[in-house]
């Protein structure tokens, strides 16, 4: 029957997985290479171990939250710590947001942390306590649990039979489908979305999600993936294409036999023989981060025990590094000179505490550079001893004076930490 007009034409086959023998072939091989290969990670082994499903799909939702845009390694020792303080829902709930902040120093992306604490306070105030049960009710009821992170807890906590889609598994299908249209596109994510959705082992829905972003992660990675050990290269057109491709480099709409096929590359952009596999998935060019400058001052006085202290101030609660504390900081113009930011730094400063800070006081330090992943942050540093006891305004911002040891306890970034 002839679609409607305005219907986008379907993918054509080759870039789907249509033959059911093909999707059982695929189930079993992957399955069979993560029971043999899987990584051990705390996560996992918590989640097979609890038997209760509330405390599993908690165990389950704090790991998949931390490991939002944070390598593994990293996460692990973050996460143990985190499980054992609030091993429960209702342990987190009665947390307050300070602690999660000491605790998640150092992850980056805070807000991660207060929506999780937020969450959780919803579910023991407003849901009796109960995780919601299937993917669509967790993505709705839950702030932070975006399509992923719901598609994760319902299916490795409660065996629902939902896929998943996540960078790993965006490379891992782009490849085994030859699918070159820019993989960041909302038409071309629903299309893999479709696809992990068909794909799902419904036996075994958690293990398959974490097999696949396991493949991901492990064997199909992004600049050198080893497809020699990969345990479903059978099925993989990219491989295929590289091993048996034509010399020439032609567009990959001569593969695929449709023009204007909305998952191919487009056709200014064919296949480069020298990547190989690595030409899926594309993506659209990155933005370049902004540059930005701060001046900040580490005031310094000796404390009642003769140790040396810091004024660390809190930042707001919403924005970048929301709730963080930091030594007193001012955003700088770029292409002041340096005179300019020590004044501008010593009027901020006299503005805020009513000392007669003066510009020659303040001592240069040095640079500390940090890059967020949206802006490439440089700290210009300056250090200010101080005589006696002085307080700031707490109408202006919480502040406190903190030890070495005591600042490294609290809430503060990593940049602070290098600064």
């Amino acid at each position: 029957a002839a679609l409607p007009a305005g219907t986008p034409a379907p993918p054509p086959a080759p870039h789907l997985f249509s033959d059911p023998s093909e999707i059982g072939a695929l189930r079993r091989n992957l399955l069979a290479w993560y029971d043999g290969c899987k990584r051990d990670l705390p996560w996992r082994t918590l989640a097979a171990a609890e038997t209760d499903a509330d405390r599993r799909a908690y165990a389950v939702w704090v790991s998949e939250i931390m490991l939002q845009q944070t390598q593994v390694a990293t996460v692990i020792d973050y996460y143990n710590r985190w499980m054992q303080k609030w091993p429960t829902l209702q342990a987190l709930a009665q947390a307050s947001l300070e602690e999660v902040n000491e605790l998640w120093a150092g992850l980056g992306y805070y807000s991660r942390g207060k929506r999780l604490q937020e969450a959780a306070k919803k579910v023991v105030s407003e849901l009796a306590g109960q995780m919601p049960r299937t993917a669509e009710d967790l993505q709705k009821l839950l702030p932070g649990v975006g399509r992923y992170t719901a598609g994760a807890i319902a299916s490795i906590s409660y065996g629902q039979a939902t896929g998943v889609v996540d960078g790993n598994v965006i490379r891992v299908l782009c490849r085994l489908r030859c699918i070159g249209a820019d993989s960041s596109s909302p038409a071309v994510i629903d299309r893999l979305w479709d696809m992990a959705n068909a794909l799902v082992d419904r036996s075994r829905p958690g293990d398959f999600n974490q097999a696949l972003m396991e493949l991901g992660a492990t064997v199909c990675v992004p600049k050198a993936p080893l497809c020699g050990e990969c345990p479903v290269k059978q099925h993989c057109r990219a491989r295929r294409r590289k091993l048996f491709g034509k010399p020439t480099p032609v567009p990959d709409v001569e593969d695929c036999g449709v023009g204007g096929c909305p998952l191919c590359p487009p056709a200014t952009e064919p296949w480069d023989s020298s990547l190989g596999v690595t030409n899926f998935p594309r993506k659209a060019a990155k933005k370049q981060p902004r540059v930005a400058r701060t001046g900040t001052c580490v005031l310094e006085r000796r404390g009642c025990h003769g140790a040396p202290e810091y004024l660390i101030v809190q930042r707001p609660s919403s924005g970048l590094l929301a709730g963080l504390w930091e030594f007193p900081s001012l955003p700088l113009d770029q292409g002041l000179q340096e005179e300019k930011q020590r004044e501008a730094l010593a009027d901020h400063l006299r503005a805020w505490t009513g000392w007669p800070v003066v510009a020659g006081g303040l001592r240069f330090v040095g640079e500390v550079v940090h890059i967020f992943s949206h802006i490439h942050q440089t700290y210009v540093v300056y250090s200010l001893p101080l005589d006696g006891d002085v307080t700031l305004d707490p109408a202006l911002s919480p502040s406190r004076w903190v030890t070495e040891e005591e600042f490294h306890a609290s809430a503060v970034s990593t940049a602070m930490k290098k600064v």
